[in-house]
């Protein structure tokens, strides 16, 4: 079966056909992070106006390449959470082609869809079986989520960010050394040249017993440094701040993950969001999972970030489920999937 999916939640406009729910035949993504970075983050009414400019072109190329809308089966949207402006163009786009097509329409969320991001890949490079029960760590701009996943869909949610998403926490560390928007890939790549010992930075909530993180005492942190350290110093020494920085998030994201193996049966560690492509929690996270015997399954950078294919193949598992939606389907800002106790079904509004 042939999912055409369609992703505009925030700042990527995109398009992907996968194939059984695993294989991507196309995987077409416009971003525009360049119309954003003179104002330091997202400004809806931009991401709502490119996501119209471009959302046409994207999904012609990435149908063009197979076969067209004949030869798709059911079309998978994002309905949200994410920006409603942004939210709207794709699911007018996908109810759309439902209606003239008259193809089954299903309603997909999006952090579900990046869950499903590390089993997704390419005919010729096949992508790994899921193997339960997973540990599977959600980071990105919005969201610092830590899962118990049993089945698909099926999963408890053991600990989150109290306050700054890590994906949050190192575009305001960016804005603080000067480095531009967006800070995370910025960041990365300074400290891989950094000593992380040099400036060592608190790791937040180390001694909670819980399974929380917390970021802005780190970013609090980073801002008094440079405040002590003056222009001169922070330009010399940019890259072992940067290390200093992204070892302390790294420490809570781990030491969190480490507690939780502890806690619950687990046979295969899984992350996943923008901030999985960071360098140094992916290598982070491949020890942690050594040490412990387990699988650890990275998703390929290019489906770190928002992307269509993820969200086709979180679409299949709702076809297999019998959840379509109707023409009625709305856009929804926030939902109840990272609270405790919440609604944790596909696509909840």
């Amino acid at each position: 079966m042939r999912i055409l999916g369609i992703e505009s939640s925030c700042d990527e406009t995109a398009a992907a056909v996968v194939e059984d729910g695993r294989f991507i035949l196309s995987n077409v993504i416009a971003s525009s992070v360049k119309e954003h970075q003179a104002f330091g983050g997202v400004v809806p009414e931009i991401a709502s106006r490119q996501h119209l400019i471009s959302m046409i072109p994207v999904l012609d190329e990435a149908i063009s390449g197979c076969g067209g809308l004949d030869a798709v089966d059911a079309i998978a949207v994002t309905a949200g959470p994410g920006l409603v402006g942004s939210l709207l163009v794709g699911l007018m786009t996908a109810k759309t082609l439902a209606w003239i097509t008259g193809k089954p329409l299903v309603g997909v969320h999006h952090l579900e869809a990046h869950l499903q991001s590390a089993f997704v890949g390419w005919p010729d490079r096949p992508p790994p079986d899921p193997e339960y029960p997973q540990l599977a760590l959600l980071v990105s701009g919005g969201h610092t989520l830590l899962f118990h996943v049993t089945a698909p869909r099926q999963r408890t949610l053991l600990g989150a960010s109290r306050d700054d998403a890590v994906g949050e926490a190192y575009d305001k560390a960016a804005k603080i050394l000067g480095l531009g928007y967006p800070g995370g890939r910025i960041i990365d790549e300074l400290a891989a040249g950094g000593d992380l010992k040099r400036y060592p930075l608190p790791v937040g909530l180390r001694h909670s017993p819980d399974l929380d993180t917390s970021f802005s005492g780190l970013k609090t942190a980073l801002s008094q440094l440079v405040a002590r350290l003056g222009d001169e110093t922070i330009d010399r020494d940019l890259a072992h701040i940067c290390a200093g920085f992204q070892h302390a998030v790294v420490t809570a994201l781990i030491e969190k993950m480490e507690k939780a193996l502890g806690q619950v049966p687990v046979r295969q560690i899984v992350i996943a969001g923008g901030v999985a492509a960071n360098s140094r929690l992916r290598e982070a996270c491949t020890d942690l999972a050594a040490r412990h015997g387990l699988s650890c399954i990275l998703p390929p950078r290019s489906l770190c970030t928002d992307n269509a294919a993820m969200v086709a193949a979180a679409g299949m598992l709702a076809v297999e489920a019998g959840e379509f939606s109707g023409l009625e389907l709305n856009a929804f800002a926030s939902s109840t999937l990272s609270r405790r106790g919440g609604n944790l079904s596909l696509c909840p509004q």
